[in-house]
């Protein structure tokens, strides 16, 4: 069996055939916690950014592989690459590195016997922080986001059928579900580990927890929507992320519906959102953030 963690840019790297895919952040996907120890003949992993993330994917791979089989880790330079070499090798993994357009890669044989590889992935295991459940590279896993805090300190109760459309850890969803008039809410996410931590969280018979992309989810009829749209991918802004959630909110919304949506001063979502609803009202800002009321025609 060979893995495949993410997904590498085009061209850099070959890929193992027939890998099976091991990312959290592709809906359906295996789960690398999952995979036996010892059992992997190989393995390709594009390593996450954030150092307890990061160190939890790569010695989990590790203790999937078998001794002598290959893995190869890549990851931009100024995204955690230039820390690759030096985590494997405290691993116990004699490392060959290179540079290659922007990104370190390491080709590392997996050793009869492994350093340290326990307490990395506990450091990356899933937690509680305070009330919640919640893991290392979720977004925002360790505090609350203050995009979400001024869109829960302005959303009115709603009510009726709704979605919470990159929901998270479900902290949105529980201030959602405050309000008796709200009869059911469906919360989407493309990362499992942000769902299985919202099944944790989010217990209310109301909610239903889907790991999906929000782009291709295809609900329709809801009476409301809410969503802190993602503008972020794999580390680089991407405007189009939150076009596509609003374009998503659009079409899953009945006529009349409300879509409450939170983002960052600085992005430019004005145009989508006149674009896809008859109304657009600018309801707080403060702290860097906005909240915009939107209602579809």
């Amino acid at each position: 069996m060979r893995a495949l963690y993410g997904t590498p840019p085009l061209g850099l790297i070959v890929l193992p055939s027939e890998a099976v895919q091991v990312s959290p952040l592709v809906p359906g996907s295996a789960a690398l916690e999952a995979v036996s120890p010892a059992s992997l003949d190989q393995a390709l992993v594009c390593a996450p950014a954030g150092t307890l993330e990061r160190d939890h994917v790569l010695a989990l791979t590790l203790r999937a592989l078998k001794p002598g089989a290959a893995m190869i880790a890549l990851a931009l330079k100024d995204r955690g690459g230039t820390r690759l070499r030096k985590t494997l090798e405290g691993f116990g993994c004699a490392v060959i590195e290179e540079a290659r357009r922007h990104h370190r890669i390491c080709q590392v044989t997996r050793p009869g016997d492994l350093n340290a590889i326990e307490p990395a992935i506990a450091r990356g295991a899933p937690r509680r922080v305070g009330a919640l459940w919640t893991q290392p590279g979720v977004f925002s896993w360790d505090r609350l986001d203050p995009g979400t805090a001024l869109l829960i300190a302005t959303l009115p109760p709603l009510k009726g059928r709704g979605a919470d459309l990159g929901c998270g850890l479900g902290v949105l969803a529980l201030k959602v579900l405050e309000s008796p008039a709200v009869t059911a809410l469906t919360l989407i996410d493309r990362d499992r580990r942000a769902v299985e931590a919202a099944r944790l969280n989010v217990t209310d018979p109301r909610a239903v927890i889907e790991w999906s992309d929000v782009r291709s989810a295809g609900h329709t009829g809801l009476d409301f929507v809410v969503m802190n749209p993602p503008f972020h991918d794999g580390g680089t802004e991407d405007r189009a992320l939150g076009a596509a959630f609003i374009a998503a909110a659009s079409a899953a919304l009945r006529p009349g519906g409300v879509c409450w949506l939170t983002a960052n001063r600085h992005l430019p979502y004005e145009a989508p959102l006149a674009a896809h609803f008859a109304s657009v009202t600018l309801k707080a800002e403060a702290g860097g953030f906005k909240i915009y009321q939107a209602i579809r025609p």
